[in-house]
C-alpha cells in the first residue's frame, strides 16, 4: 500500500531574492510538502519504518536557510536533499510560497510547484 506524508505551512524566514534589497531584508516563506512511499509502520507501528518528520523538516529548514535569488532554484534543492537524505521517498510534490513579493502592487503570495 502507498502512503503519502504531507507536512504543510512550514514558515521559515529567509533572504531569497532577485534584488538586493530582499536578500538584505528577508522575507517570510512557507513550504507545503507531500512525500510518498511504500512503508512497513502501517503493519509495525515503528518510527524506523518511516519518515520521521522532524528529520524532514529540519533539511527543508537548513536547504531554507541557505540564500538563493530564486525560489525555484530552492524549491528543487529541497527536492534533491530530501531524496538524498531519505531513500524511502518514491516521488515529492512541494510548493514553496513567497509572502508579499515585491510585484509593484498588494500581492499575497506567489509560489512554485514541483513534483518528482
Amino acid at each position: 500500500m502507498k502512503t503519502e506524508i504531507v507536512i504543510n505551512d512550514m514558515e521559515f524566514f529567509a533572504y531569497h531574492g532577485f534584488y538586493p534589497v530582499e536578500q538584505k531584508v528577508g522575507c517570510r516563506y512557507t513550504v507545503d510538502l507531500t512525500m510518498r512511499l511504500k512503508t512497513d509502520a502501517l503493519e509495525s507501528d515503528r518510527l524506523s519504518d518511516t519518515l520521521n518528520y522532524e528529520e524532514v523538516y529540519r533539511a527543508v529548514r537548513e536547504e531554507m536557510e541557505k540564500p538563493s535569488k530564486l525560489i525555484e532554484h530552492v524549491a528543487k534543492r529541497i527536492l534533491e536533499r530530501l531524496r538524498g537524505d531519505f531513500p524511502i521517498i518514491e516521488g515529492m510534490t512541494l510548493q514553496l510560497y513567497k509572502h508579499n513579493p515585491p510585484l509593484g502592487g498588494q500581492v499575497g503570495k506567489v509560489s512554485v510547484r514541483l513534483t518528482d
